[in-house]
């Protein structure tokens, strides 16, 4: 049922394409006569869904991986993918939600990770950002210092986009150049590969949707785990308690 996640899986995957397409240099690490050709280096910010799909997707090109995320916990499985996890101390703090999800951290805790990310940006040819938190904007990890400090060439695939962007220099939807380095953030990866992206998505639906259809009618349960939580309005009232705070 989870539609983010399908989304997210494309969008990943289609991140690292799009790189790889634009840089002026290949992906692998080649030998050949007229020289060796080093790998390309590509940092993932957000070891979520779209993080570890872009993760897999540049190491079968053959990249140098690194990866950054508040949620120690992924740092196994940003490992187990063959890439590096790069890592803060952020005092022990609190960096994740019970469904798993980011949360928001205070400013001394995001400066130690922005630090992190500008001194590997340095060397790096890619960086595709990831970070969002639910029902909040993304958090800025790459400021416009850092932008400045890369190598001309170099690119930003800015995924959050939509929600505020996870570079400083980010605009949803439009190509930001400074100082030779290009920073994209596209807002509907997922449609650039419509066959694929429109199947992960109506298996979702029909995953959805099945459950409630008994007898050849729809029947909404609220006391239903998946259909409570999942619905906005009832009977003329609003019954997630989410929308019910924004609105409020």
């Amino acid at each position: 049922m989870d539609a983010l996640s399908s989304m997210a899986t494309v969008a990943g995957y289609k991140a690292v394409i799009i790189g790889a397409a634009q840089i002026p240099r290949m992906f692998p690490l080649l030998m050949t006569a007229a020289g060796t050709v080093p790998p390309a280096k590509v940092l993932v910010l957000g070891a979520g869904v779209a993080g570890l799909q872009a993760i897999a997707t540049a190491r079968r090109l053959g990249a140098v991986v690194s990866s950054y995320d508040v949620r120690a916990a992924a740092g196994e499985q940003v490992k187990s993918l063959g890439a590096t996890f790069l890592e803060v101390d952020l005092g022990g703090i609190k960096t994740e939600d019970a469904g798993g999800y980011a949360v928001e951290l205070s400013d001394e805790a995001m400066d130690r990770g922005r630090a992190l990310i500008a001194e590997h940006a340095k060397t790096t040819d890619i960086i595709i950002t990831t970070a969002q938190v639910p029902g909040r904007r993304a958090p800025l990890l790459i400021t416009e210092e850092a932008v400045n400090g890369m190598r001309r060439g170099t690119m930003v695939i800015d995924l959050a986009g939509a929600t505020g962007g996870n570079c400083a220099l980010t605009k949803a939807d439009e190509t930001v150049e400074r100082n030779g380095v290009t920073i994209i953030a596209p807002t509907n990866l997922a449609a650039t590969v419509p066959v694929h992206a429109s199947q992960l998505y109506s298996r979702n639906i029909t995953a959805f949707l099945t459950p409630m259809i008994k007898d050849g009618e729809l029947q909404i349960d609220m006391s239903d785990d998946v259909v409570g939580p999942s619905c906005v309005t009832h009977q003329g009232v609003v019954v997630n308690k989410r929308v019910a705070a924004l609105l409020s």
